[in-house]
C-alpha cells in the first residue's frame, strides 16, 4: 500500500484533507494517540518518523514502556466446522493450531 510508512517498527496510515491541504495521520496499532502531518510528501515522512522518535523519547522520560504495534497474538473468528479441520489437521501434521494458522498466513500474505 501506498499510505503506509514504516519507522522502527511503527506504522501509519496517511491520509490527505483537500480542506486544509495537508496530509496527515497516526502511528496504528498503539493505545496512546500519536498524530502527525505534513504539506508534502516527504514533508509527512518526515513529520511520521519524528512523531515516533518523540514518542519513544517521551515514553523514556516518564518511565513507559512503549506500545508495541504487534505482539503477534491475536484473536481469529471462523466457523465452528473449519475450527474443527484445522484442528484435526494440525494434530495430523503433530504441530500446534497456532503453528498451522501462522504458516496458513504466511503462505496467504506471500501470494499478496
Amino acid at each position: 500500500m501506498d499510505n503506509i510508512l514504516a519507522h522502527k517498527g511503527y506504522y501509519g496510515i496517511v491520509k490527505y484533507s483537500p480542506d486544509d491541504e495537508v496530509f496527515h495521520g497516526k502511528i496504528e496499532a498503539i493505545s496512546d494517540l500519536v498524530t502527525f502531518e505534513g504539506e508534502t510528501a516527504k514533508g509527512i515522512k518526515t513529520a511520521f518518523a519524528e512523531a515516533v522518535e518523540s514518542y519513544l523519547e517521551t515514553c523514556e522520560q516518564v518511565g513507559k514502556t512503549p506500545d508495541k504495534p504487534y505482539t503477534g497474538t491475536f484473536n481469529v473468528r471462523v466457523k465452528a466446522d473449519l475450527h474443527r479441520q484445522a484442528a484435526v489437521l494440525s494434530k495430523l501434521r503433530n504441530i500446534s493450531l497456532n503453528q498451522l494458522v501462522g504458516e496458513a498466513l504466511a503462505t496467504y500474505v506471500s501470494r499478496a
